[in-house]
């Protein structure tokens, strides 16, 4: 009896020990798998930049297939899409791609950015080719993306699936008020103006919207019930709509009763403003050039797969003698975006280092020769004249000085801070081919500036976009003859010095303050500024990202504060400022 006892005893504790034994945790779940759609025609500028953001998905490549077609090109997209998968398909599950080399055109094509009826059905027959592959590998997403919108939030893939939504588009910025999703829609099929589309666009209201129409970049869940319905081709029997491949689209979730959802919670990325019917593959190159400016400004910024070779870019001067940027080197990150920016635009630049009026104690200006003129006060503060704009003036007055004793005929000036506006390079050179073809006396062109009274500036006759400039702050931008370089000098202004956006308007006698202008008796300089402007400031006053190098300094004869560059040390300095134009003065808050 004892014996047995023994036994089951000895039973009952490996029974006991194994129950207790710890258990590996269950794995994660994998994460759903995707099939991406990629359909590029005439887009070699933007690729590069379209699949660099591709391959910065932060999602896993084993779950990611890749569906490539190209079809109808006259530049080398398929030689690019082709170095790409060649490399990149290795990381990725599976890669189906199908060039077409022949034909490079549609019947009746006007150009390349042209949509005739025939282009149309077949970028639809290519959706719907996209979306039977994905359901055949059981795929549970497909993301249709055009290849010139550009995903450059890498979360981007995760973010939508978390939401949840059968058709789902994540809003796209651009340099225009368009985007890849319509608030309204017409009984015809057409856009319709609504006011839910701006407050949407600028993210006055944030989050997952249902709306009539997402289109060109968006994601579809295979998994639910509804989708099994939607087609690209052949249109629904009922499609009376325009033959387009996004509206059939529309219609086809409105007849399967599937809700189509943009969501703008955060940045996504960039859809490139698509190009006239008329226009050409290099009109669409410029647009997505200043595209690529734009993301480095409001971020995140676009950049190139590493896995393509870019040819060199050729840049040139424009036909000016010099380009300058001026760049303080405690600034190195806006350096490095103006000389990316210069050189996507092709322009060749010399950097010229700032004098960092920060840097600077009273004794220093002194040296310099420089002193405050008489009974300045700034408008607004009614301080004095701050350590920063006495650095920004010597840096534009050094590079005048330089202009003068290398005997440049013209240069064009910028700070690191600016924005260009669409087709810069373009309108600038067929802007200085005008002015020299009038044979215009200029001494300094304004690109950018702050405008007091716009609707007052005269035009030029025989030169489009070019008015006489009348009273104006800022500095942003300007070409400058070496005739204006020498008058300026002339002026002995460090001397006398006030902020340099108030000097010039004194030198082409716009200035409303008659006593400052008294203490420079040749006024003559010859002033004039484009219309439209070509450069904005990057940031305004006010804007979170916005920082002044001359408005956070302090007083240029105060060394009793240290500059630390955190805040302004505007302060009164007991006398107001003069009476009667201070309407005038651009209000900087």
């Amino acid at each position: 009896m004892l014996l047995w006892i023994l036994v089951f005893g000895a039973i009952a504790r490996i029974d006991c020990y194994f129950s207790e034994e710890k258990h590996p945790e269950e794995s994660k779940m994998q994460p759903p798998t995707v099939v991406i759609a990629v359909i590029a025609r005439n887009s070699a500028h933007s690729l590069p930049y379209y699949l660099g953001a591709l391959e910065r998905l932060d999602y896993p490549k084993d779950r990611i297939s890749i569906w490539a077609a190209t079809d109808h090109n006259i530049d080398n997209t398929t030689a690019v899409l082709r170095e790409w998968l060649t490399i990149m398909q290795k990381f990725y599950h599976y890669v189906e791609w199908r060039p077409m080399e022949k034909p490079t055109s549609y019947p009746g094509e006007m150009g390349p950015k042209h949509w005739t009826n025939g282009r149309y059905e077949y970028v639809m027959k290519l959706k719907q080719a996209a979306l039977n592959f994905a359901k055949r590998r059981w795929a549970d997403y497909i993301l249709y993306a055009d290849t010139d919108n550009i995903l450059t939030n890498p979360d981007t893939l995760s973010l939508l699936v978390a939401e949840n939504k059968s058709v789902i588009a994540p809003m796209l910025d651009s340099q225009t008020y368009y985007s890849n999703y319509w608030c309204g829609i017409t009984p015809q099929g057409y856009y319709r103006r609504t006011a839910e589309y701006f407050p949407t666009k600028h993210r006055h209201r944030r989050g997952c919207y249902p709306v009539p129409m997402v289109h060109s970049t968006m994601l579809l869940d295979l998994r639910k019930e509804g989708t099994k319905k939607l087609a690209f081709h052949p249109p629904h029997p009922d499609y009376s709509w325009p033959f387009d491949d996004i509206i059939v689209f529309a219609f086809s979730c409105r007849v399967s009763e599937v809700q189509m959802y943009l969501c703008n919670k955060v940045r996504y990325g960039y859809i490139n403003v698509p190009a006239k019917p008329h226009q050409t593959i290099e009109d669409d190159r410029i647009n997505f050039v200043h595209l690529q400016l734009e993301s480095m400004i409001d971020g995140p910024p676009m950049y190139p797969s590493r896995y393509i070779h870019l040819p060199p870019k050729q840049t040139d001067l424009m036909g000016f003698d010099e380009v300058y940027l001026i760049n303080l080197r405690r600034r190195p990150d806006r350096r490095e975006r103006m000389l990316w920016s210069l050189y996507e635009l092709e322009i060749d630049v010399k950097v010229v280092d700032a004098v960092d009026g920060g840097a600077l104690n009273s004794s220093d200006i002194k040296l310099l020769g420089v002193d405050l003129l008489p009974g300045y006060y700034d408008p607004f503060s009614g301080r004095t004249l701050t350590k920063g704009e006495v650095g920004c003036f010597l840096s534009h007055y050094y590079i005048w000085k330089e202009i003068v004793d290398m005997q440049l005929d013209k240069a064009l000036i910028f700070e690191d801070d600016v924005r260009f506006q669409g087709n810069f390079k373009r309108r600038l050179l067929r802007l200085m081919e005008e002015v020299e073809k009038v044979d215009l006396d200029w001494d300094i062109i304004y690109l950018g500036r702050k405008q007091v009274k716009p609707g007052d500036e005269e035009p030029v006759e025989n030169v489009r976009n070019l008015v006489v400039a009348d009273y104006s702050y800022w500095t942003l931008s300007y070409a400058i003859s070496q005739q204006g370089a020498q008058k300026l000098l002339n002026a002995e202004p460090l001397s006398k010095m006030l902020p340099v956006d108030e000097f010039l308007p004194i030198m082409y006698d716009k200035h409303p303050n008659e006593k400052y202008k008294a203490h420079f008796p040749n006024r003559n300089l010859q002033a004039y500024s484009t219309r439209p402007l070509l450069v904005q400031p990057c940031h305004y006053a006010g804007d979170p990202e916005w920082v002044s190098d001359t408005e956070t300094s302090t007083l240029w004869d105060d060394d009793t504060v240290r500059t630390d560059w955190r805040g302004s040390y505007k302060t009164l300095k007991g006398a107001p400022p003069p009476t009667g134009w201070q309407n005038a003065y651009h209000d900087e808050l």
